[in-house]
């Protein structure tokens, strides 16, 4: 295999602090900001670059304007749905007092706002219900369980809903399966961003490098149309594994950190829900899933994407954990445990087993460390004579077989 780049076209912010605070001081933002006011900023679990400096930011400019603010973790059922457990998740993230500066108050306590039009109770933090005001901090991109007519997937408005409404909303919503996280989901967020009680939101859109490629500040009047447009650029930035058929895939970690789901769906091409059906590409025949992430703390939901892992992995299983979210969410396969090898060499010589009628030097086989990371990766001879002439496509170093370790493991990426 060789080790390749992919390069992506897509702007980057080089200095969050500045951005942060260009964005909380324009007018139609900072108007709504008064002194003694104490206000939450909500923090949620996935893997966002530069979170700890975005919210630090914000816990800035709110300070210069007078307030005081504090951090709630919003993230639903994640860290097994325990206040203890979500403190510790955004610590994992570099969320801490500390660093941020400004207190984390953590319950699962929720208060009813209202109702939605249908007639689904709609809950918040009990420590936001309290605050003078909400600031929502959130990544908009495309969601691992759905497509949405309405233009509203992961974002504000679902931080709004499933962040701030907590376990208990997360258990409402996931109770209709894809209808509910679909289709019920932006209507409790637009009764949670219409209650007067959310300051402003401040909307994260990453490219395909991991980076922050846009950061904005959104009156909440406008959120919902802002995140319709947002979406819509974070598509057009997000990454894509450089072929469409694959015999084998690597995957070094997953992890929650990574995505929600462990695995991108979007990625992998796999979504494993029952009665919605999968996607017509990218088409792998045997995903193998390595490790599982320290910031996953046990979680691993999106297990079930792959079809091999490998006890290193299973080892690091917390089954409450993982069983907490997976059941919240509904979609059960995703935690389902593939065959189990000894090691990495084993499994991915199982995989290569079962490609029927392919030699080993002809397979069509990529090694990625997580598919939030697709910038390197290694493939094999006939994926890279494919793709070697592709814009932004280089090679990074020279042909070298497989190796593993003393325990049959892959060594780091």
């Amino acid at each position: 295999m060789i080790k390749i780049r992919q390069r992506f076209e897509a702007p980057s912010i080089g200095h969050i602090g500045q951005t942060v605070e260009e964005q909380i001081n324009k007018p139609e933002i900072a108007s709504r900001i008064r002194p003694g006011m104490r206000i939450a900023i909500t923090a949620g679990s996935r893997g966002i670059a530069n979170i700890a400096d975005i919210i630090a930011g914000v816990v800035r400019e709110l300070k210069r304007h007078g307030a005081v603010p504090f951090i709630i973790p919003a993230m639903g059922s994640h860290g097994g749905a325990t206040a203890e457990g979500q403190v510790e998740v955004l610590e994992s993230l570099g969320v801490t007092e500390a660093y941020c500066g400004a207190p984390i108050f953590s319950s699962m306590e929720t208060v009813q706002l209202g109702t939605t039009p249908g007639g689904m109770a709609v809950f918040m933090d009990k420590y936001a219900y309290e605050a003078d005001g909400v600031v929502l901090v959130g990544r908009i991109k495309l969601h691992t369980d759905f497509k949405s007519p309405v233009g509203l997937e992961s974002g504000l408005v679902k931080m709004a809903a499933i962040g701030l409404g907590k376990h208990r909303q997360a258990l409402l919503l996931h109770s209709y399966g894809v209808h509910g996280i679909r289709d019920i989901m932006p209507e409790v967020g637009k009764v949670v961003i219409g209650s007067g009680r959310i300051l402003f939101g401040v909307g994260v859109v990453e490219n395909a490098s991991e980076q922050t490629a846009l950061l904005e500040a959104i009156e909440p009047e406008r959120i919902v149309a802002r995140e319709q447009e947002l979406l819509k650029r974070s598509a057009e930035f997000y990454p894509k594994l450089p072929v469409s058929d694959l015999d084998v895939l690597i995957v070094d970690q997953i992890g929650k950190n990574y995505s929600g789901t462990g695995l991108d769906t979007n990625i992998i091409g796999r979504m494993r829900i029952q009665g919605t059906p999968e996607p017509e590409s990218p088409r792998i025949k045997y995903v193998i899933a390595c490790d599982l992430s320290h910031e996953s703390h046990g979680n691993a939901l999106g297990i079930g994407l792959a079809d091999l892992t490998t006890v290193r992995l299973t080892s690091k299983i917390d089954r409450r954990i993982t069983n907490e979210n997976v059941i919240t969410s509904s979609f059960l396969q995703r935690a389902s445990v593939p065959i189990t090898l000894d090691n990495d060499r084993e499994a991915l010589s199982a995989a290569l087993r079962a490609n029927w009628n392919v030699a080993e030097e002809r397979a069509r086989v990529i090694r990625i460390f997580s598919t939030l990371h697709l910038e390197h990766m290694y493939v094999s001879e006939v994926v890279y004579e494919e793709i070697r002439s592709l814009p932004g496509i280089s090679a990074e170093g020279e042909w070298v077989p497989l190796s593993f370790d003393r325990e049959g493991n892959l060594p780091p990426f």
